[in-house]
């Protein structure tokens, strides 16, 4: 598991890296980034998973919706409040919307927080500040 939504996979001997389609779970450096990444490898580690690849992204990894004895890894981060929904790339992905909303409404995990940062502005952010002399 390299974070909360990318984990490394067997397939015929060989790794292959399997980006979780439509979530974004917070980086290692950031709030519920550890817990992320310690729930998706409490659920994958060392079990058989049912990869469903979506796409290849830029980085040549698979984006997959992965799934643990028929339950879809992906919206269960997202339901555990350990992830974001990430709308611009799985639009109509309703499952994950779902969770994200009662997550949410919950106040699940990173949902605790008052203003939660997504990762992706959390990252933006961290790049910006070492562009900055």
């Amino acid at each position: 598991v390299m974070d909360g939504d990318t984990i490394e996979a067997l397939k015929d001997r060989k790794p292959v890296r399997i980006r979780l389609y439509g979530i974004d779970a917070p980086e290692r450096d950031q709030d519920f980034g550890s817990k992320a990444r310690k729930f998706t490898s409490e659920k994958v580690f060392k079990k058989i998973v049912e990869v469903k690849p979506v796409e290849t992204d830029q980085y040549g990894r698979t984006v997959a919706k992965v799934y643990i004895d028929g339950k879809y890894l992906n919206q269960m981060i997202v339901a555990e409040g350990l992830a974001w929904w990430y709308k611009s790339y799985a639009e109509k992905d309703r499952d994950l919307e779902l969770a994200e909303k009662e997550a949410r409404d919950s106040k699940l995990g990173l949902w605790s927080h008052p203003n939660p940062v997504a990762p992706w502005k959390f990252r933006r952010q961290k790049a910006s500040s070492r562009n900055v002399p």
